[in-house]
């Protein structure tokens, strides 16, 4: 007799890891796009303090992340060991660069770091059912 592997209800969050990952990639491409299709400069003015961008520069970095994103998600959902070490990486960052970003985005900064860390335990506790599933 065949034992049976039993799965948790954890690969329906390395699932929507996946997903936020697709959305979120999208997302930074877009941005990408348009920073990299518009002005040369982006000004952002927080309580007296003035923050100065290269939108060229933050423009392509946030294309190739995009897309880095995108095929992370991908193969995640393919079950690829190295997609869940990366993604794990990528949300990682994701949460760091926004505590930058608190000051000019406080609500909007919180709630990725929440989903960040959302992502990053459901691919470190349970992702290995992803590969299985």
């Amino acid at each position: 007799m065949a034992t049976e592997k039993k799965t948790s209800g954890w690969v329906g969050w390395g699932v929507f890891a996946g997903v936020i990952l697709l959305i979120s990639g999208v997302f930074s491409a877009v941005q990408g796009l348009v920073a990299v299709i518009g002005p040369n400069t982006y000004y952002v003015l927080t309580d007296g303090t003035l923050f100065l961008f290269d939108v060229a520069g933050w423009g392509w970095w946030n294309l190739l992340i995009g897309l880095g994103l995108i095929a992370t998600g991908l193969a995640l959902f393919a079950g690829q060991t190295w997609a869940r070490v990366v993604a794990i990486i990528l949300a990682s960052l994701s949460a760091v660069v926004q505590l930058l970003l608190v000051p000019a985005q406080p609500w909007w900064s919180i709630i990725v770091i929440a989903v960040d860390v959302l992502v990053i335990y459901a691919l470190t506790a349970h992702g290995r059912e992803l590969r299985d599933e």
